[in-house]
């Protein structure tokens, strides 16, 4: 499970995208950017943040530290602007907390990413069929030198599903995954050539302590997986398929 921090304060909004995320400070000192269960995606884009970005570090890609932030509805009481403080008060317990890296600045053209990890990015995006990683939003920062892969919520489309039924692993494992907005599309044989190597890293036991590091109350019940333990199992039928399955979605060269 992910270390569990108190919220101390709540510090400025990031008005980017829909979701409203918020700097926060906790009760270790440190500061985090929070991603609140109140927002209007929902706890699965919570549970997708947390269990990509477990499999990137699985994959040797960068990516900050998580944590799990307890939310007191008091931190309401001192925020002047009414948005911010509704979505406190409807994010009250344990949200995400995703480790703040002060002077990091957005990846764009003037970067060039080493080939191999272009590759593993791409690699991780195209399992977990991540659409959000364009040009146009690249969810990627430079820190220290270093490119960091952040926001990952986009990924593990299939949970949408679940409350109408079970679905299909072996569907989502034959499911192509589309390079051609991918921001590192040049980038698809340095993926394909460590595809092997890759996929040895992710197996079940693997896939399943992953999974794990979700908290209980984020895994919310569905047709036949009432209890947390069988949702997570259902995510690793699902991730596992896809890893031993054929290799469609492995994103493909272009000229």
């Amino acid at each position: 499970m992910l270390s569990t921090v108190v919220v101390n304060r709540y510090v400025t909004p990031l008005r980017e995208g829909g979701s409203l995320p918020g700097i926060v400070e906790g009760d270790d000192l440190g500061t985090y950017v929070c991603k609140f269960r109140g927002a209007g995606q929902g706890l699965r884009v919570l549970v997708a943040e947390v269990i990509v970005a477990g499999l990137a570090r699985r994959l040797e890609i960068p990516t900050p530290d998580q944590v799990v932030l307890d939310l007191d509805p008091a931190i309401a009481r001192y925020e002047a602007d009414e948005e911010v403080q509704d979505l406190l008060n409807a994010s009250t317990g344990l949200n995400l907390g995703i480790d703040f890296l002060p002077g990091a600045f957005g990846f764009d053209s003037s970067v060039e990413p080493a080939p191999e990890v272009a590759g593993r990015v791409l690699w991780l995006d195209a399992l977990t069929a991540n659409v959000d990683r364009s040009w146009r939003n690249p969810n990627l920062l430079v820190w220290g030198g270093v490119l960091h892969a952040i926001d990952h919520g986009a990924s593990l489309y299939f949970h949408y599903s679940w409350p109408g039924g079970p679905g299909d692993p072996q569907r989502f494992a034959r499911q192509p995954f589309d390079v051609s907005e991918h921001i590192f599309a040049r980038f698809a044989g340095a993926a394909r050539d460590q595809d092997e190597a890759l996929a040895a890293l992710l197996d079940r036991e693997a896939l399943y302590a992953t999974v794990a590091e979700v908290p209980d109350e984020w895994l919310e019940p569905v047709p036949d997986a009432e209890t947390p333990e069988l949702v997570r199992e259902r995510y690793v039928d699902f991730l596992a398929a896809r890893v031993a399955g054929e290799r469609g979605w492995l994103p493909e060269v272009t000229r």
